[in-house]
């Protein structure tokens, strides 16, 4: 869709060019398909995903009959033309100025797309007044209607295609939580590539075999095994410094002790 957005760039840069070379007699003739033009932009961004989808389909039916109104009347002066070509102007220029506020905590170029529609508005507002009274004037507007879109259409196709270059499936972190992911995954690489030494599961007659298991290192079993060979060579510990009880209820079948704790 960004490309699509940059081909209509170009078109509007083209448009703005032409304005300025027409006789000043074909203004209520261009006027209706440079807005035609327009609504086909507006259904282009309402096609491309983006969170303003509904505002943008919104404003291609609203320009749409504008142009209709237009190419319709041909008998409209080109004082009516300016009239309609300012409404436009004005219309998109508030959207413009609201989408960029709205989105500038997250789009870093949202400042120029405020002033493209600043710009829009002015223009608008003197195209609709009584000092837009000269077909020259009303093609000058025109001229500087198709540069500013242009630019508009430019940085959305822009924007779009920087956002659309990782793929859909990757999650982007913030540089934080980039690191901080880096680095437990090292962490975790580390401990699975370290040596693993066997422990001495043993009841020794002077130490406890909590501390032999501990200077052995870990297991190849895992924790519930460690678990209940260790309290198995407790209960041998205790019954060695006179504890009585009921040791043999406490380890479960399967479980073989160390000779010291039989």
């Amino acid at each position: 869709m960004w490309r699509l957005l940059m081909v209509a760039g170009a078109v509007w840069l083209a448009i703005g060019w032409t304005m300025l070379r027409l006789e000043p007699s074909s203004v209520a003739a261009v006027a209706g398909p440079v807005v035609l033009f327009g609504a086909l932009c507006e259904v282009a961004r309402a096609l491309a995903g983006t969170r303003t989808w509904w505002l943008n389909a919104g404003l291609a039916a609203v320009f749409t009959v504008t142009a209709g109104l237009l190419m319709t009347l041909p008998f409209w002066s080109f004082v009516a033309a300016a009239a309609l070509v300012g409404w436009f102007l004005m219309v998109r220029g508030v959207v413009d100025i609201a989408v960029g506020v709205m989105a500038r905590g997250s789009d870093r170029v949202w400042s120029l797309l405020v002033l493209v529609g600043v710009l829009q508005t002015g223009l608008g507002f003197f195209a609709a007044s009584p000092f837009s009274r000269t077909a020259r004037l009303v093609m000058v507007v025109l001229g500087a209607l198709g540069v500013l879109r242009a630019v508009a259409e430019l940085v959305t196709a822009l924007r779009l295609r920087e956002m659309a270059g990782p793929r859909r499936d990757v999650l982007r972190l913030p540089p934080e939580s980039s690191a901080g992911l880096e680095g437990y995954a090292a962490g975790v690489s580390d401990v699975e590539d370290a040596p693993r030494w066997r422990a001495r599961h043993r009841a020794r007659p002077g130490g406890s075999t909590v501390a032999a298991g501990v200077a052995g290192g870990r297991s190849d079993g895992g924790f519930p095994d460690r678990a209940v060979r260790t309290t198995a060579d407790l209960d041998a510990f205790l019954a060695e410094a006179g504890v009585t009880g009921s040791r043999a209820a406490a380890v479960p079948e399967g479980v073989e002790l160390a000779p010291e704790a039989r």
